[in-house]
């Protein structure tokens, strides 16, 4: 009697969220053979299912030449699935919201003020007194990601763990990820040994874009490199059509405030 395989009607229960699952749930006849009814269902069923990957089989003898068969998916990487080998990588990101203080906004879209008078014009400075300058808390995006490397032990050396120490904390002096010039800061790596005799590492970095012909106040062509600092000086200047002093930018500094490093030494491509 030949071997046969059906899929039941209340086949593909699943699970989703966090801990996504699905069961796909068969009928085998023709055979006693407890092997040969794994091999069956593993071979007709399907590599992965829905974002999921096969992750295990189970049988169970129904009758005479007869098994039901279940064959799991679960989330890539679960717990049932083989542990990395070595020369493999993961990524993450996340891109969630940070703070910054901003003395200057990107444009005043309007100013307002009592009858009979004129609002200054502060050319965007924000929150400006007779002494300071207060600024405003924005929330900007901020893009973090990691690898995960799983590297040969004879490549961790103390040299290369050196040159991880090194390269934190620095800008990329060439492109990297997909990245420009000052756009990638190393924030510095994490590892540990594995029973398998290679490292497991994950690399941590920040990004920040570049930006160029920028407009501080009525100063122009204002360039700046991702993580370098741009601060902005003002002064006391007269207001014709207000007929006040007022603070208004009057010079922008761009300060270097990380060194570049080579980020190819980190060993994990460019």
């Amino acid at each position: 009697m030949p071997v046969t395989i059906e899929e039941k009607i209340e086949s593909r229960q699943s699970t989703t969220g966090q801990n996504a699952s699905v069961d796909l749930v068969y009928t085998v006849r023709g055979t006693d053979d407890d092997l040969v009814v794994k091999s069956t269902a593993d071979t007709n069923s399907p590599h992965d299912y829905d974002g999921l990957e096969k992750q295990s089989i189970h049988i169970e003898p129904i009758g005479p030449e007869l098994w039901e068969a279940t064959v799991r998916y679960g989330m890539p990487g679960g717990s049932n699935a083989p542990p990395p080998e070595t020369g493999e990588s993961s990524f993450s990101f996340d891109t969630g919201g940070g703070t910054q203080h901003i003395t200057q906004s990107l444009q005043t879209v309007g100013g307002y003020a009592a009858a009979g008078m004129t609002a200054p014009d502060f050319q965007g400075a924000i929150g400006v007194s007779q002494s300071s300058i207060e600024g405003v808390d924005i929330t900007v995006p901020v893009y973090q990601f990691g690898e995960t490397h799983y590297i040969d032990d004879s490549a961790v050396t103390l040299a290369y763990r050196g040159t991880l120490f090194n390269l934190t904390g620095k800008v990329n002096a060439g492109a990297f990820k997909g990245l420009n010039p000052g756009e990638c800061l190393f924030l510095g790596a994490s590892g540990s040994k594995r029973g398998q005799g290679d490292w497991e590492i994950t690399f941590r970095f920040a990004a920040s874009p570049n930006r160029t012909g920028m407009t501080v106040g009525s100063i122009p062509g204002v360039d700046k490199k991702g993580w370098e600092y741009i601060w902005v000086r003002y002064a006391d200047v007269e207001d014709t059509a207000a007929l006040v002093i007022v603070k208004k930018p009057v010079a922008v500094y761009v300060e270097k405030v990380y060194d570049e490093g080579d980020f190819a030494a980190l060993g994990i491509g460019t």
